[in-house]
């Protein structure tokens, strides 16, 4: 890793001095350290979110909750996802030329593009074209008025050569002999939308458009894998903190272009979120999450409020068997317990949400192969730790390249002592 250069945004938490509060917004601020600054999220969102949860669907007008959020309205919608990925079809022109890590820059144009309208790309690794990596950055969401401020430091609002993985640690250290995936190709994509790659809406925050082109630029990420290596036949979809929820929804997809494929999707740091419908659809309502829902047979009817990141894994499972799901998250990861209590769903003890969400997907038939470790860090695969974390004698990277390869049986691992 070149001297100087910072880990991937997927970091630890600090605390922001707060404005006095005001009757009708909490500004308590709570930040997450990431590459390009603070990534910042105002508790009064907690308020709108707690209400949203304790209703469970029933209490609580949409209206309210509208309201605490800074009066969000969609004043835009584009193409659905599926339409916008056929229509630029993966043929985007090259940016500079291909760089000493061997990943090329990827302008898709059409209907892609960051949260502050700018130009959106994505890298490729031309390598062994039979086993392909598809990575999904991670790093900050955005849903207000405040979080959603371009200048506010919750989430990166354009693509830039930072965003280059080349160099990075873990599993994109092509030097380690370690490294599963040393002499695959890879596609890596960035995320600059604040929507958890799921969003095709922009929205007006009280004068503040954003567009959450998250799962359009996805898509056409995707489209480039399937165009670029047709004949790819081991593929693992992977992404970490805000790429990991929609991880197994882009595995199933990949499974639709490259039907004779061996897929595996990989989730680090998202275990914890649970399915609250009121939620799902307020969030999914700003971001556009149903416009990018596919149009599986199983999904027929679906709403954004049924789109939950445990539901995602269940739908992917049911509509793609041959996938394999997986995750790694940290028992007591500090980020997912922010979130958690942003979101009202309790935090006190993250371990046990993650237990019931595997239990929820696994409880709908679909099985989920786990690594649970100690600790409250956040993710693993763009860290040295990738290559050192041992969980009950189960060497991560060990795990990982079983999972992959479908070597020998491969079980949850999970701590004995959490803390």
């Amino acid at each position: 890793m070149p001297a100087g250069r910072p880990r991937r945004p997927v970091g630890t938490l600090a605390v922001v001095p707060a404005p006095s509060p005001s009757p009708t917004s909490d500004t308590t601020l709570l930040a997450l350290a990431r590459r390009r600054g603070v990534v910042a999220v105002a508790v009064s969102v907690a308020s709108a979110l707690a209400l949203a949860a304790c209703s469970g669907g029933g209490g609580g007008s949409g209206d309210e909750v509208a309201v605490s959020l800074g009066e969000p309205i969609v004043t835009e919608v584009g193409s659905p996802a599926a339409d916008v990925a056929g229509a630029t079809g993966g043929t985007g022109a090259a940016g500079p030329a291909t760089g000493a890590g061997g990943f090329e820059r990827v302008v898709p144009g059409g209907d892609c593009r960051c949260a502050d309208g700018s130009e959106y790309a994505f890298w490729v690794r031309d390598a062994d074209p039979s086993k392909v990596l598809f990575f999904l950055q991670g790093g900050g969401a955005c849903f207000s008025a405040l979080t959603c401020s371009f200048t506010s430091g919750a989430y990166q609002v354009t693509v830039d050569g930072g965003d280059d993985p080349t160099g990075d640690p873990g599993i994109f250290d092509l030097t380690d002999p370690r490294n599963p995936f040393a002499d695959w190709s890879m596609v890596f994509v960035p995320y600059c939308t604040g929507d958890v790659h799921l969003g095709d809406a922009a929205a007006d925050y009280g004068g503040l458009v954003v567009e959450h082109r998250g799962a359009v630029n996805a898509r056409a990420a995707l489209d480039e894998l399937v165009r670029r290596f047709p004949d790819a036949t081991e593929v693992v979809v992977a992404g970490e903190s805000a790429g990991a929820a929609p991880a197994p929804l882009y595995a199933g997809l990949v499974s639709d272009g490259l039907p004779g494929a061996r897929i595996t999707a990989l989730a680090d740091g998202a275990g914890a979120y649970p399915d609250v419908p009121t939620v799902n659809a307020l969030i999914g309502g700003l971001w556009g999450t149903e416009r990018s829902i596919p149009d599986w047979p199983v999904n027929e009817g679906l709403t954004a409020a049924e789109w939950s990141f445990p539901g995602i894994a269940v739908q992917t499972g049911r509509h793609a068997p041959d996938v394999v799901l997986a995750r790694h998250d940290y028992a007591y990861d500090r980020t997912q317990v922010l979130f958690a209590a942003l979101a009202g769903i309790g935090s006190d003890d993250l371990l046990s949400l993650i237990d019931a969400n595997e239990r929820r997907i696994e409880g709908d038939g679909v099985p989920l192969l786990s690594y649970v470790a100690p600790g409250d860090d956040h993710t693993v695969l763009s860290d040295e730790a990738f290559y050192t974390q041992t969980v009950e004698g189960v060497a991560l990277v060990d795990w990982v390249r079983a999972l992959i390869t479908r070597d020998g049986d491969v079980g949850d691992v999970r701590c004995s002592s959490c803390d």
